[in-house]
């Protein structure tokens, strides 16, 4: 599936307003949590599962931007092992237009721990493993997933030579329950998930720091998994230019699942 995580790069499992019409809000509030049951039929992992989304990627300086078109084909093509931990490998076409990309994630009986990506980014490659859903899952609910500070982040916003450090703080949180269309069908009750990623980035050259924000918003049907993601990542304006927005949608538009045993 596409990443369901964070890294102003694509993930999942992160994380934001879809366009009026799409979908009926069925609000849970904070008095009333409702535990999902067989959460982990919302997250199909068989070997053969496959998905097919079309996308739309929206991004530039501000008030400068640029949209474009793109598909995506999402397959569980097989498991491996990272760092002695068997994983289950899934294979995309294009996530996010940003190319191939297979990434690694463990399912067990209490989630969904995400593993990377490979290509990877620098930065997340100094923050995997974390977990991107809890179960039984529980709406709402809410956890923080990773906090850290002074990583490598992999690039010279400022140009000096020196690429950047920064901290970095990821949530996800379970919001409700939603009928949702797309291209593929209608599902009820499917399960709106947020996750957050917030970045303060230290320039090396001095100044004031800039900041990052990176909102996933996705939505996962019993049975077939993930059906609709919007992300949008933002990067604040530095001396030398105007800030950068990007801002994703796919929608999954035909689902395969894998053969039966």
């Amino acid at each position: 599936m596409p990443h369901i995580s964070h890294g102003l790069s694509s993930q999942a499992l992160a994380v934001v307003c879809l366009a009026a019409g799409l979908f009926i809000t069925a609000p849970l509030t904070a008095a009333e949590p409702v535990q999902i049951a067989d959460s982990a039929d919302y997250f199909p992992d068989r070997i053969g599962t496959r998905w097919q989304y079309r996308g739309q990627i929206s991004e530039g300086a501000l008030q400068t931007i640029d949209n474009k078109f793109f598909a995506n084909v999402s397959e569980v093509v097989g498991t491996k092992k990272l760092n002695g931990m068997p994983v289950t490998v899934f294979h995309d076409t294009n996530p996010g237009n940003h190319g191939v990309s297979d990434s690694f994630y463990r399912r067990d009986a209490v989630g969904i721990v995400y593993y990377g990506s490979d290509p990877g980014t620098p930065l997340e490659k100094q923050i995997v493993p974390y977990q991107i859903v809890r179960f039984p899952m529980t709406v709402p609910s809410s956890f923080q997933q990773f906090d850290r500070s002074n990583l490598d982040f992999g690039s010279d916003m400022d140009r000096d030579g020196t690429d950047e450090k920064v901290d970095v703080t990821g949530s996800t949180s379970l919001v409700g329950r939603e009928t949702i269309t797309v291209p593929a069908g209608t599902y009820p009750d499917a399960v709106k998930v947020e996750a957050r990623m917030t970045m303060t980035i230290h320039l090396s050259g001095g100044g004031k720091p800039a900041r990052g924000t990176d909102v996933m918003t996705a939505w996962f049907a019993k049975g077939v998994g993930l059906v609709k993601y919007f992300e949008r990542q933002e990067l604040s304006a530095s001396k030398e230019d105007r800030g950068f927005v990007t801002e994703i949608t796919e929608e999954l538009e035909e689902f395969t699942p894998a053969a039966a045993r």
